[in-house]
């Protein structure tokens, strides 16, 4: 059987819904590190607004 996420991509049917954790790009960017400082890893994914910050962050800094 085909993993979770690979079946999910696929629009197959799953069980439910995967969630792929890719932390490491906003590592390198000091504003991510001031969030980390104040906010806990499962702080910054249940409140929405830092998850979007923290995810736009190295994507604005680097395109």
């Amino acid at each position: 059987m085909e993993p979770l996420l690979v079946r999910a991509c696929r629009r197959e049917p799953v069980e439910r819904t995967p969630v792929w954790f890719m932390r490491q790009a906003g590592r390198s960017l000091s504003q991510y590190r001031e969030i980390r400082k104040r906010h806990g890893l499962f702080d910054i994914v249940r409140r929405p607004e830092l998850c979007a910050e923290v995810t736009l962050q190295p994507v604005e800094a680097h395109g």
